[in-house]
């Protein structure tokens, strides 16, 4: 095995080893908990170990969090079965192998290897006194408390250790004590482990009933006499949240594509992968049938069938596209549709024009966020009535906020390039934000909309974007994240238009 090191690209955080006796049933858990410099996005992390047979073998470390923007968190966990052919493997010999960039970098306790005894519990390999034990990064659908499970280093004669938490960035702050867990392995194995905590830790044990928090941080103190010790996750703190919001929009281009049903299956893929939550579809199109449609025929409908669980849906058509589709838009949500509504913005309202230009509206109740209206717009040119239409639409997003709507979103397609007179219009109207500029350009996006900048126009020259999110300036939310799809690199071409996949989490 190799046995060279190169300092702190890598580093063992800690090693659990317990031997579990569960329902008649004898099983060895070994899990590693690692820190590691992010080096580059394609990396692989492994654990190379043997038992007291002597055989090596390699384990794969999977992401678990960052701790920074260099700086991550990996694990590794492994749950062995004794049989009559094969024992457990018992006390293990292991090292940390990192691999990125053609580098190759490993702990390996300066060339010794680290070792774990059967049924130890734990052994803390770095110098802190206190270490959080087995957090998680995110919390599950209908979780309602959070275990704390903390380490601390014997020697210091821990007198009381407290877990500080907050669910609104630190506005309230919440204490809940830790109790010493002398027998811990014991209760959560059933292990009766030979050698519990040889290795110099203490186990101290707390529970957090957070109800229904969208997020929660949190750090850990420990008193001991006069002086308190700290673990705060690297001054990042821990924090833990629900999946934030995910919505997507994409202008599906009226049928106008070549190999359509292929195309069709890529935006369900896209939609099942990225996991998201509301898609808002643009030049939605059903053949025409004399103006009566064709519902089989429904892009947004034949997509919605693809998706590994159908989402709720609402559309509504405007006018004749192309000759042959009644073309609309269309909202897919993955949570109920609490209230649904599509209005005309334009003052026409023939279906042989095509500056007739209908919107729909849904309201939803995304768990763990609160309601959230969302728009499914295609608007006209600026030449064509945009800024009439954008009005009237704001007018009635205006006219659906409640105190209980935690945000608005305006999405699709306005017809507007960035930067132009219609962006201007939205700019000085001064109740609606640029969600994909705040997350992605926040310099321009603070010159535009905070400060209103003269010169703003000079910020948007390469940016010839014409699909937002607007959202309303008082939303209770904030964007974390945005990216284009379907593009040569990402899904492939699907439109004459790429599609924008933004997430939302509460601000609190």
């Amino acid at each position: 095995m190799k046995t060279f090191s190169k300092v702190n690209k890598i580093q063992l955080l800690y090693v659990e080893n317990v031997i579990s006796r569960k329902n008649k049933t004898v099983q060895q858990i070994v899990s590693f908990f690692m820190q590691l410099d992010n080096l580059g996005y394609d990396k692989q992390c492994d654990v190379v170990w043997a038992g007291e047979d002597g055989e090596w073998s390699s384990l794969p470390a999977s992401y678990h969090s960052a701790l920074g923007d260099n700086t991550e968190y990996w694990r590794a966990k492994i749950t062995l079965m004794g049989t009559s052919e094969k024992s457990l493997p018992g006390n293990i010999v292991f090292s940390l192998r990192y691999l990125v960039q053609g580098q190759e970098y490993w702990d390996n306790n300066e060339g010794l290897n680290y070792s774990s005894e059967a049924d130890s519990g734990i052994k803390v390999t770095s110098n802190h006194i206190v270490q959080n034990i087995g957090f998680e990064s995110h919390l599950d659908v209908k979780q309602k408390s959070i275990p704390i499970v903390v380490s601390i280093n014997e020697s210091i004669q821990a007198q009381a250790v407290t877990v500080h938490w907050t669910v609104d960035n630190w506005l309230h702050t919440y204490k809940n004590p830790c109790q010493y867990k002398r027998n811990y392995w014991d209760e959560v194995a059933c292990s009766n482990a030979r050698n519990p905590n040889q290795y110099g830790s203490q186990i101290w044990q707390g529970l957090l009933t957070i109800d229904n928090a969208f997020r929660v941080q949190y750090i850990i103190s420990c008193e001991v006499d006069d002086e308190v010790f700290w673990d705060n996750n690297g001054d990042k703190n821990y924090s833990l949240s629900h999946e934030a919001l995910k919505v997507l929009i994409l202008n599906l281009h009226c049928y106008q594509e070549d190999n359509q049903d292929m195309k069709f299956a890529q935006i369900a893929k896209a939609i099942n992968e990225q996991n998201a939550d509301v898609i808002c579809f643009q030049e939605v199109a059903e053949l025409w049938n004399d103006g009566n449609g064709n519902w089989d025929t429904n892009s947004a409908k034949i997509i919605n069938d693809q998706l590994l669980k159908p989402y709720h849906i609402y559309t509504d058509w405007a006018h004749l596209g192309f000759d042959k589709y009644r073309e609309g838009v269309a909202i897919l949500s993955r949570y109920p549709l609490l209230k649904q509504s599509s209005k005309y913005v334009s003052t026409v309202h023939s279906p042989y024009s095509i500056n007739s230009r209908k919107v729909v509206m849904a309201q939803i109740n995304v768990p763990y966020i609160g309601l959230v209206n969302v728009y499914s717009a295609h608007l006209s040119w600026w030449s064509d009535g945009f800024s009439e239409q954008f009005k009237n639409l704001s007018q009635w997003a205006d006219d659906n906020q409640t105190q209980e709507v935690k945000a608005t979103l305006l999405c699709g397609d306005f017809n507007i390039t960035a930067g132009s007179e219609g962006y201007h219009f939205v700019v000085n109207d001064n109740r609606y934000d640029d969600q994909f500029l705040a997350v992605n350009s926040q310099g321009a996006f603070e010159k535009i909309f905070k400060v209103n900048d003269p010169h703003w126009q000079h910020y948007l020259a390469d940016d010839y974007r014409i699909d937002y999110i607007f959202m309303n300036k008082t939303s209770g939310l904030h964007i974390t994240d945005g990216n284009v799809l379907f593009t040569d690199e990402d899904y492939g071409r699907v439109s004459d238009h790429c599609g924008y996949l933004m997430a939302f989490e509460p601000k609190f």
